[in-house]
């Protein structure tokens, strides 16, 4: 079940209101969960019931993404909104300083909201930020692709797709190192919150200049890696250990860029290390 929640936020225009999707399960210290461009929330699906054993989880769909609409005008799909909208959602769930777990572009914004000291611990799965320029073209380069196919399969072809281990392998194989595991509905769950995500160009383009510099002194920051990551490559997790030196630095085997479908029990085991 998903609940929703609005939050105002200023602009150059005045006040403006925010409204974010949300799933909220288990019981501990609040965790919250961010997605990667193009996806939703039920990307951690494979992973929050061992998380919520020992965590109160909050899965958030990203503004312009899943069931969360686009930002409304005035405000944009970048970090200095999207980072200020994450913070009034946790005013709003009166939850202070979670920890946060993100993937990808949810990795980033992680980090960002442990540079702004908004959360007690991050953990940071293949995060956005840590290319060269020729990577970060690569990366955009695919994931345009995977939204333009996305977009013309009529959803016939994604439900046939999806029913044969090949088929997944087609839809998800730049994300998943081991795309048989998941289930045919979450695929075309996935393709379809890719093909509508109304964020999707705005975030990609704001993303352009982004490049996380700064180090995190203060909180227990976690970095893993996946090493048959297609996506971004595992060598920029090296690159985020030299601007985050006191980050512990994890190898995720056979995972791919998401690796919460790849092997859940490790990639819970790392978050809920780096959160305890």
């Amino acid at each position: 079940m998903s609940d929703t929640v609005t939050v105002s936020l200023p602009s150059p225009s005045g006040p403006r209101a925010v409204t974010l999707s949300y799933a909220r399960v288990g019981a501990g210290e609040p965790l919250l969960l961010l997605h990667g461009i193009g996806h939703h929330r039920q990307a951690w699906d494979p992973v929050v019931p061992i998380l919520a054993a020992e965590r109160d989880v909050i899965a958030v769909d990203l503004p312009g993404f899943g069931e969360s609409p686009a930002l409304p005008e005035g405000l944009t799909h970048d970090l200095s909104t999207v980072v200020p909208v994450l913070g009034a959602l946790c005013e709003a769930l009166e939850i202070e300083r979670p920890h946060v777990a993100g993937n990808s572009l949810g990795g980033l914004l992680a980090l960002e909201l442990g540079r702004e000291k908004l959360v007690r611990s991050v953990t940071a799965l293949s995060p956005a930020g840590f290319w060269s320029p020729v990577e970060r073209r690569y990366a955009f380069g695919v994931l345009i692709a995977m939204r333009a196919a996305a977009r013309r399969m009529p959803l016939p072809v994604i439900d046939r797709l999806s029913r044969s281990a090949a088929g997944r392998m087609v839809l998800t194989s730049t994300i998943y190192a081991r795309p048989g595991r998941r289930s045919p509905d979450a695929v075309v769950a996935e393709t379809l919150a890719l093909a509508r995500a109304e964020g999707f160009a705005e975030t990609l383009r704001a993303g352009t200049n982004v490049q996380f510099t700064d180090d995190i002194p203060a909180l227990p920051v976690t970095v893993a890696w996946g090493t048959h990551d297609r996506l971004l490559m595992r060598r920029q997790g090296v690159r985020a250990k030299q601007i985050i030196p006191r980050a512990r630095l994890v190898r995720l085997p056979r995972c791919g860029h998401v690796p919460m479908n790849d092997d859940p029990a490790l990639v819970a085991r790392v978050i809920l290390d780096g959160s305890s």
